[in-house]
């Protein structure tokens, strides 16, 4: 199937040629204006574009659906990033949505979508609100944005509030703690200031390693990869016949299988295929977990 950002010019770009303030005014105009589509014109669209890779009808389901990208990307402008690029990254996380979004499921493309973009832009946030990379984990993450907007004030909550935040988010205590002090601490510059002689301030960038080709990194990732291709291969072997060809069919091949296919090739229903393919897929998910 088509890669869809790279194929698309199908959503129109901001900063092409006007300033940064005309260019997101424009965009967002343009958004608002486009036309809304019935449930049916969005399941034909949807159809085309997955049945027949038409980027035409891709492109009319990324512009029809922008207006919630540009909504999404406004409750996170408290970050302090540019909000054009928060709704560039919003659009990466539409465009992926559009390309793995299955009509035949019965759920709406907003729906679907707004788990992508919301995606798209934790990631585009983690990785520059901060020089350094403030959640690694999940509790982190989870932390990271709800704890700007559940402190009742700027300064350091105290330890009542520390407890009550950490029983409202289910972390620890201590992980609140961590994550109140990385929010609060401001960005220090790597290399030291002061004189430009290397020999008499040495810079830490001139005798950290690179940790990218790490013999001992490098194998740790092979293995991962390998372990988890080893787990799946497994899964997979402990289906039935019909519940493998169908997973394979709709999640492991490159030209993806849709459900009324393989209801035709089956002699059984849209629906019934999508049963085997969930029942499938729980039994795959309890043996990898073992």
């Amino acid at each position: 199937m088509t890669n869809m950002p790279a194929a698309i010019g199908l959503a129109p770009k901001l900063n092409s040629g006007l300033n940064q303030e005309q260019s997101l005014s424009k965009f967002i105009q343009l958004a608002i204006s486009a036309p809304i589509l019935s449930a049916e014109e969005e399941r034909s669209l949807a159809t085309s574009y997955r049945q027949d890779q038409d980027l035409e009808a891709a492109r009319q389901l990324v512009v029809s659906h922008m207006r919630h990208v540009i909504s999404v990307a406004r409750g996170f402008a408290g970050y302090g990033l540019p909000l054009a690029d928060l709704i560039q990254e919003g659009n990466i996380g539409l465009m992926k949505a559009v390309k793995n979004f299955d009509p035949d499921r019965g759920v709406r493309l907003v729906s679907f979508a707004v788990h992508w973009v919301k995606a798209e832009i934790y990631d585009y946030v983690i990785r520059n609100w901060k020089i350094v990379k403030v959640a690694t984990t999940k509790a982190q993450r989870k932390l990271f944005f709800n704890l700007r907007k559940s402190r009742k004030k700027l300064a350091w909550m105290t330890e009542q509030e520390t407890q009550d935040l950490a029983k409202n988010l289910d972390v620890p205590v201590k992980t609140v703690r961590e994550m109140e002090s990385r929010l609060s601490t401001p960005d220090v510059a790597f290399d030291a200031p002061g004189s430009d002689d290397d020999e008499l301030t040495p810079s830490p960038s001139g005798y950290l390693p690179d940790m990218r080709f790490n013999p001992e990194m490098l194998l740790l990732e092979s293995d991962q990869v390998s372990h988890r291709e080893n787990a799946l291969s497994e899964a997979i072997s402990k289906l039935d016949d019909r519940s493998r060809e169908i997973v394979t069919r709709r999640w492991l091949n490159d030209d993806k299988a849709t459900l009324h296919e393989l209801a035709a090739e089956f002699s059984v229903s849209a629906e019934r295929i999508r049963q085997i393919e969930k029942r499938a897929m729980d039994t795959m998910k309890g043996t990898m977990d073992l």
